[in-house]
């Protein structure tokens, strides 16, 4: 019998992404509104990665650009890359470590396919504190997502049976569409309580539980 593999996004679904990015920004403006921020990031980090051949660092370094202007302010003097240095200390959500230490007691393989750096990633999944056997960043898939790079190498690099694996993610546009698109079994981790009609085969407020799910989806 072939392995069960479960892939992760690791921001926003792993790791608490937009408290991490709101705490960026009240550092940088302590008097601005990191809400409204936050939503000028949303829109201005798609169609920044769209443009191609730029690192994750580059990317974030752009984003907050947008938003500094969008908010009619003016970045730090030396503080161009903070989103970017603040990311290795964004805090896992509290029950992340427990939910994947019970996948992998139950015998699934974990990977974690993000848009981030190599190196932010693994900053990210120290702080976790629970082992992946696959780590596919924008570098080796050669695009961010919601492109099917990640997909495509991950595959390629596990031989994973496509019956017997599992995507995770929170993102609709970034992971459950492109899921969907791909033909692939998704669990929606709707931390943020939307509605959506794009298909998954499971959804959960957050990561409590997953193992019964994961084990539910592929015996």
């Amino acid at each position: 019998m072939t392995d069960r593999w479960a892939t992760f996004d690791c921001y926003g679904t792993l790791v608490d992404w937009e408290g991490g990015l709101r705490s960026a920004f009240s550092a940088l403006w302590p008097h601005a509104n990191a809400d409204a921020m936050l939503r000028q990031y949303h829109t201005a980090e798609p169609r920044i990665q769209e443009e191609g051949g730029l690192t994750y660092r580059e990317a974030l370094a752009r984003a907050l650009s947008a938003v500094a202007d969008a908010a009619r302010l003016e970045i730090p003097p030396g503080r161009e890359g903070a989103l970017a240095e603040s990311l290795p200390d964004w805090a896992p959500f509290g029950e992340v470590p427990a939910a994947l230490s019970g996948a992998r007691e139950r015998g699934w393989k974990l990977a974690a396919l993000s848009n981030t750096d190599p190196d932010l990633l693994a900053a990210s999944i120290e702080a976790i504190g629970v082992g992946f056997e696959l780590r596919i960043t924008a570098a080796e898939a050669g695009s961010y997502k919601p492109a099917p790079g990640h997909w495509e190498r991950f595959f390629a690099d596990s031989g994973a049976d496509r019956e017997r694996h599992v995507h995770v993610a929170a993102s609709l546009f970034h992971d459950i569409a492109p899921a969907d698109r791909l033909g692939l079994t998704a669990v929606w981790i709707n931390r943020l309580g939307e509605t959506s009609e794009l298909p998954r085969a499971a959804e959960l407020a957050d990561l409590e539980g997953l193992a019964d799910v994961l084990d539910g989806l592929v015996s």
